[in-house]
């Protein structure tokens, strides 16, 4: 199977005083349906390289779940690990995917602004993706409303809001929605997942 890194969101337990990393166990779920095995990051630049050096990762994920410091998150170690395995994944030639946050760290990389947005948090809306609608999830409330190079279009909601982006080196890709959050699994979406990082034709049971 190949193996992926995933980046965690940031929550805090004022309990106990802690930065906790976390992954929706519908993730795991979602990759093993995928035929992907995916190794958790923490949210540490050097530990998170380091682990993405030593196990030798066939590809990346950023997810989704709360604002870049640039806009208001207040998670700045989450970006700044998230900034440098897109570093990593340029040197060293291996696909990303983001989905949501992950897509807009793609785009703030680029620089492409996001701006706020109403109407996009929501359990299903439709997005016109090559000329096909689609129907998928939408729980953001900053988008993009154009791309620049080396980022092209891929997706956009009926509203103009662009809801997939891609680089024209074909290995880095955002998506707006949440596959990990649909029930069942879309085929789509697996489909693109299996498809991006390379997993075995079939899908896993």
């Amino acid at each position: 199977m190949k193996l992926v890194a995933m980046t965690q969101r940031v929550t805090v337990e004022p309990r106990y005083r802690e930065r906790r990393d976390c992954l929706d166990q519908a993730w795991i779920r979602f990759m093993h349906r995928a035929g992907l095995l995916p190794l958790p990051l923490p949210n540490h630049r050097r530990t998170a390289w380091a682990l993405c050096e030593t196990a030798g990762i066939d590809g990346v994920v950023l997810t989704g779940g709360g604002n870049l410091e640039a806009y208001g998150g207040s998670c700045p170690e989450r970006d700044e690990t998230e900034f440098a395995l897109l570093d990593f994944a340029e040197e060293h030639a291996i696909p990303v995917l983001g989905v949501c946050r992950g897509m807009q760290i793609i785009l703030h990389r680029f620089r492409v602004p996001l701006y706020p947005i109403e109407g996009h948090v929501t359990g299903r809306q439709r997005v016109l993706i090559e000329g096909k609608t689609v129907e998928v999830n939408s729980y953001h409330q900053l988008a993009a409303r154009e791309t620049q190079p080396p980022l092209e279009t891929w997706a956009v909601a009926e509203d103009g809001a662009i809801e997939a982006t891609r680089h024209v080196n074909g290995r880095i890709l955002g998506i707006m929605w949440h596959p990990e959050r649909m029930s069942p699994f879309a085929t789509a979406d697996i489909e693109l997942f299996r498809r991006t990082f390379g997993a075995a034709a079939e899908c896993v049971p």
